[in-house]
């Protein structure tokens, strides 16, 4: 039996993790966890000695966005013998100095950013990208040679998101949902201009969960606009995302205009689609490598409402356009994107270092 050691100071309720553990688990792979998310010091040390006392495996993951655990990991498994897969999920330097502007470009902060991601990928064996314009962005930016780079895709957790029947739904309401952490590259200002351009359209109306970064800007700018037909729900717990989803007549993805915003599929349009729910969504080159405009998705153009907006009253005037693209979207799902197809994704990636 194929054995992997889960090492780091990941969050397991983190989507990237969760749904990799689970889809080694349900593909016949036993994961045995070494984790700990104590202050850097006392972490290392109760990582060195939970490992050295973990069962026997053949290689260990390093686990999302656990760069500065990558060192440990590497002379750990030089010491036992075993190799090193890393999933950095996001680069640090890209996400926090350019994408979410928290960091100046010119501060020490930024620099050691950028030498943490470079310095934990090249110590790795392989390194798992969440998309094929990550890899590149990573082989590119840090002189990680393209060999070493295997895209998996986030997928979705099949145990929380999946079709749903729901009691009540307003009939006489368009509704059009999008959940978040309001981070730049989600464009909710593009969401929201949208829905000025659409208040006079009687029927439609925006439901906009969650919170984060740019959500005191996001509500400013509601007012500001006077827009009647959006209502912030605000932080709800993950697992009850999908009641809103499902009451829903489309899901939107991201329409941000960072660079990043063009590198990634979220873990949204995933989740709309394990939804069997019609998902419009952002035109980038990473949403390119799985969706097909109005095939599996409705792909507008990147930071502009107005394309969002007619998008919305295409699929609100085209109910068999609408069905088929929540059937296809599904239906793409099931084929690759199920908890189970990641983890034959990563189990193949381990059997191929360990057996080269």
């Amino acid at each position: 039996m194929t054995a992997v050691c889960y090492f780091g100071s990941y969050d397991r309720n983190y989507s990237r993790n969760r749904i990799i553990i689970k889809g080694l688990e349900r593909n016949g792979v036993r994961v045995i966890e070494c984790r700990d998310s104590s202050i850097f010091w006392l972490r290392c040390i109760r990582l060195f000695l939970n490992y050295v006392s973990a069962e026997s495996h053949d290689a260990i993951i390093v686990g999302a966005q656990g760069h500065a655990n990558v060192p440990l990991a590497w002379l750990l498994s030089k010491i036992f013998g075993r190799r090193i897969i890393f999933d950095p999920f996001i680069s640090l330097y890209d996400t926090a100095v350019l994408d979410r502007k928290e960091v100046s470009e010119k501060s020490l902060k930024a620099r050691y950013y950028y030498l943490l991601d470079e310095f934990s990928c090249k110590l790795a064996e392989v390194i798992i990208t969440d998309t094929k314009q990550h890899a590149k962005y990573f082989s590119k930016e840090f002189n990680i040679p393209r060999r070493k780079i295997r895209v998996v895709y986030i997928g979705a957790d099949d145990n929380i998101f999946y079709p749903r029947n729901i009691k009540f739904r307003d009939r006489g309401k368009f509704t059009v949902e999008f959940h978040g952490s309001f981070i730049p590259l989600q464009g909710i200002q593009y969401i929201i201009h949208a829905a000025k351009l659409l208040e006079t359209e009687e029927n439609v109306f925006f439901e906009i969960i969650g919170k984060g970064q740019t959500y005191k800007e996001m509500l400013r700018l509601a007012k500001r606009l006077e827009v009647k037909n959006v209502s912030f729900i605000g932080w709800v717990n993950y697992t009850e995302v999908p009641d809103y989803m499902a009451r829903a007549d489309v899901c939107l993805g991201i329409f941000g205009d960072t660079i990043k915003a063009r590198r990634v599929i979220p873990n949204k349009a995933f989740e709309i689609l394990a939804m069997k729910k019609p998902l419009i969504t952002g035109d980038s080159p990473a949403a390119r490598e799985i969706l097909t405009n109005n095939k599996n998705a409705v792909l507008c153009e990147m930071a502009n409402p107005e394309d969002i907006a007619d998008k919305i009253l295409l699929l609100r005037d085209n109910i068999d356009l609408r069905n088929k693209i929540a059937e296809k979207g599904y239906r793409l799902y099931k084929e690759h994107f199920t908890p189970v197809k990641i983890g034959e994704s990563v189990k193949s990636i381990v059997e191929e270092i360990c057996s080269a």
